[in-house]
């Protein structure tokens, strides 16, 4: 049974930082795509950061530099480390996996291409 449980959303004030988990059972998570995604205006799911199955990891243009995707083997984990925090980060954040990384990450609707998905963790930033 494939499983994606999120974890560790919760309100910071802006300039603060949050760490996300996301425990995956089913399949080892270094052997596939994993990514995170947030809910954003409009209920569309907006790719914030991406670690293909070679470990190789991508992000949108405005969290580049204060966030980082990683993962655990060991615990079969995915993460995503949220610093220097700004309002426009507040939403549901969702992590998501599939066997193969999507031909084109910055693609509007990218997040169709994964086929398991967590049920969302809420962050909210204070200013």
């Amino acid at each position: 049974l494939v499983q994606l449980v999120e974890s560790g959303g919760g309100s910071a004030q802006a300039g603060g930082s949050l760490k996300l988990s996301c425990a995956v059972s089913g399949f080892p998570v270094s052997n596939y795509c994993m990514a995170w995604f947030r809910l954003g205006p409009g209920n569309k799911r907006e790719g914030i950061a991406i670690m293909n199955n070679d470990g190789t990891t991508d992000y949108a243009d405005r969290v580049k530099g204060r966030f980082t995707i990683s993962r655990d083997s060991t615990k079969n984990t995915l993460y995503l480390q949220m610093d220097n925090l700004k309002s426009e980060d507040a939403g549901k954040y969702f992590c998501a996996a599939d066997k193969t990384p999507p031909l084109i990450w910055r693609a509007t609707e990218v997040s169709r291409h994964f086929a398991y998905w967590g049920q969302g963790t809420l962050v909210t930033v204070s200013s």
